[in-house]
């Protein structure tokens, strides 16, 4: 039997906790690993695993989201069910509104799944750093006979405060929901670890059209899967959480722990991106059979120039993406995005810049994220005086440096020249 697959990621949220990464774009827009954006990876996952009828579902600050869209997810496959479009909300709700919650984005989008008429329907997050082999979710959600299946990955449980986690009986059933509770019960058999969900769920059609009519009449829900729709789905329906540890990606390593992280702050970001640094990092870029897909830009490589003593061009531990220019600087447990330039003298140290940056002679940057287009002058340092740092840029409780790029017309057009 042929399935039919229909897939919404949902990418429309503020991402307020990574001010002032998202000051100007969305979440999923945020740039992560030097050319990539956050949503590459959900929408890789997906066309990785096969499935090629993707609807992104967008709403606030969504400009970045749709020119990196178009740039690298439009494309036209000689099939009707091929594609990748991106979706603003459309005010069908009876009160004429934004995205109320995650249920009501899927319900302002009825139209689409009764255009499709799938035999399932894919509700995915667009806000995390993972790889995910959907295709077998998909499976566990057929040999279970399931109508929803939630994809769940295990955490200590004294981390269960910081998640929305599922009780489930031995066989996987879920049988209930916790939000963000201390005491909330173990995985069978561990009692050491909880089972957290990952906001990703499998529907069959018929089980989520009923719930969602449903839930849009009920005036006192918040239109929310996981706060509404499942919490009443369970014990009243088959409805079983996947063991994202079981996870298998084609060309990793047998026995390799599933990767999933949740960078909804500035600090966890900046860890996932410091992951990439390892010798055998834990989120592998270079898998040729599960590739990281994004735009493609026509960029020259990067360059590492001169070889004298104090102006050598060189990067250590570190990820430098397309058109960058190493003049002289040095580069160390670092991620630098496209056209970044570090001139002579300059040291940057165990943080990430973005793309179009240009690091002055004899600048020094220390655990820092700089936005794309910041000029940093000759001489200037970064990360190593808290108290200036905290007047000119944002400081967070860790102590790393975010430094807004520039954006009033006249700052652009002297970043053009």
């Amino acid at each position: 039997m042929q399935l039919r697959v229909l897939a919404f990621v949902l990418a429309g949220g503020k991402g307020t906790r990574l001010y002032p990464l998202t000051k100007e774009r969305a979440k999923p827009a945020v740039p992560f690993g030097g050319k990539y954006r956050i949503v590459d990876f959900v929408l890789s996952n997906l066309i990785n695993s096969g499935i090629y009828s993707i609807y992104v579902l967008i709403q606030f600050k969504s400009q970045s989201l749709l020119q990196h869209l178009r740039d690298g997810w439009q494309f036209a496959g000689p099939l009707k069910s091929h594609f990748v479009i991106p979706v603003p909300a459309q005010m069908r709700s009876p009160g004429e509104t934004w995205y109320q919650g995650t249920a009501d984005a899927i319900f302002q989008n009825f139209n689409l799944i009764e255009q499709s008429r799938p035999d399932l329907v894919l509700v995915f997050g667009a806000d995390h750093i993972y790889w995910m082999n959907i295709r077998e979710m998909i499976a566990f959600h057929l040999e279970r006979r399931a109508e929803v299946t939630v994809a769940a990955i295990p955490v200590p449980r004294y981390q269960a405060v910081e998640f929305g986690v599922i009780e489930t009986d031995p066989d996987s059933r879920i049988v209930d929901f916790h939000e963000k509770r201390t005491d909330a019960p173990s995985m069978p058999g561990d009692p050491t670890r909880v089972y957290a969900s990952m906001g990703n769920y499998i529907f069959s059609t018929s089980m989520l059209v009923r719930e969602l009519k449903e839930d849009a009449a009920n005036e006192e829900s918040s239109h929310d899967f996981g706060r509404d729709i499942l919490p009443a789905l369970a014990g009243r329906t088959p409805m079983y959480a996947y063991n994202f540890e079981a996870n298998v990606i084609p060309g990793e390593p047998p026995g390799k722990t599933a990767y999933w992280r949740d960078v909804g702050t500035i600090d966890a970001y900046y860890e996932a991106t410091m992951d990439l640094r390892a010798v055998e990092p834990a989120l592998n870029l270079y898998n040729r059979h599960w590739p990281l897909l994004t735009a493609g830009y026509p960029e020259p490589p990067a360059k590492f120039v001169f070889d004298e003593d104090g102006r050598r061009g060189q990067a250590i531990n570190s990820i430098v993406s397309a058109g960058s220019i190493l003049s002289g600087g040095l580069v160390r447990n670092s991620v630098v995005g496209r056209w970044v330039g570090v001139h002579s003298g300059a040291v940057v140290d165990d943080s990430i810049i973005f793309d179009n940056c240009d690091i002055g002679r004899r600048a020094r940057i220390r655990r820092a994220i700089l936005d794309k287009n910041v000029r940093v002058p000759a001489e200037a340092a970064i990360g190593y005086d808290p108290q200036s740092d905290q007047r000119l840029y944002h400081l967070t409780r860790s102590g790393l440096v975010v430094v807004e790029g520039p954006r009033t017309p006249v700052e652009l057009a002297a970043v053009s020249l």
